[in-house]
């Protein structure tokens, strides 16, 4: 009888252990998804961010019609092997670029078609540096 008794609670114990690696196996799984879905969900955002930029938009910064911001379209996004000279129309060795979208360089300021960020200005061998130090491609002249 008693082994009967110890051979009951073993099987108890033994249940409530696959029960409780059941649910945190489940709940990793329901983690991974989470996490799958966010990462969906800033890439539509990313997109939709993407496509409703490239119109060219003008946004008045102080409400007094001054210091307008340009919201720049996408020929600022920079593709291949990028050429800061060619970008430097005004040949002041400047060029405004973004410090997150390392690849959006104007000669003008504005805005980033792709995040909306306020384009820095910054010196070209400054530019040369955030796009080799971010995998981009410069041109050598």
């Amino acid at each position: 009888m008693k082994a009967i008794k110890i051979f009951g609670k073993l099987f108890l114990a033994a249940m409530f252990l696959i029960s409780v690696s059941a649910l945190a196996q489940e709940k990793n799984d329901s983690t991974k998804l989470d996490h799958k879905m966010m990462k969906h969900d800033q890439q539509m955002m990313h997109n939709m961010m993407q496509d409703s930029s490239m119109q060219y938009k003008m946004q008045d910064t102080n409400g007094m019609g001054h210091g307008t911001t340009a919201m720049l379209d996408s020929s600022a996004i920079r593709k291949g092997v990028i050429d800061l000279k060619a970008i430097d129309k005004n040949k002041d060795g400047k060029v405004f670029q973004d410090q997150m979208d390392w690849n959006v360089i104007s000669d003008k300021p504005g805005e980033c078609p792709l995040c909306g960020m306020k384009l820095k200005e910054v010196t070209l061998e400054k530019a040369k540096e955030n796009l080799l130090k971010h995998n981009f491609k410069v041109k050598e002249n």
